[in-house]
């Protein structure tokens, strides 16, 4: 394993065991499953690259930028701009990422059409979820010193949005 990957077992947002990329689910999928992604995350990717293939991400940006239900060649045609692969390649690709909940596809006028499940914005906030608590693994103490320190030399003004967020939640009543 490269320096820049750490093993997270269990990732994605799988709950009922199944972890790998070579595990499928042998049954229909309801909508209250979670979410799978690979086992790996890539810290030296960005975005949903990180917990997702290559290819996998890229076919993902083309389904938020065309932001609507879209047949995999129009898919296709979108990676294709600035990546050269083999349409059964997006095609494959797409199917693996509704297997893995993170697509949709369903069939409109006799052709398949995909879509993302979740926004950008909300399967960056899943994904955040997910990471952020792997890393937690490493022990919460360094981790929250290390993001302080990190958040203070980087960005400051978010490290002050994170010291809103923090007396906002020392402020709620304990469930």
């Amino acid at each position: 394993m490269a320096f820049h990957e750490c093993d997270v077992e269990g990732a994605g947002f799988q709950q009922d065991g199944v972890n790998s990329l070579t595990d499928r689910p042998k049954r229909r999928r309801s909508g209250s499953e979670a979410i799978r992604a690979q086992d790996t995350v890539r810290l030296s990717a960005a975005g949903a690259g990180m917990l997702l293939g290559d290819l996998e991400q890229r076919v993902i940006d083309a389904a938020w930028k065309l932001n609507r239900p879209s047949t995999a060649r129009e898919l296709h045609e979108v990676v294709a701009r600035r990546h050269d692969v083999a349409y059964i390649t997006a095609v494959t690709v797409a199917n693996r990422l509704v297997e893995k909940g993170l697509m949709r596809r369903e069939k409109l006028e006799l052709v398949f059409h995909y879509s993302p499940t979740l926004s950008r914005e909300d399967f960056l906030l899943h994904a955040s979820r997910h990471v952020v608590g792997r890393i937690l693994g490493l022990g919460a103490r360094a981790v929250t010193s290390s993001l302080v320190d990190a958040l203070a030399e980087h960005e400051p003004e978010q490290l002050a949005e994170l010291a809103r967020l923090v007396r906002k939640k020392l402020k709620e009543p304990e469930k």
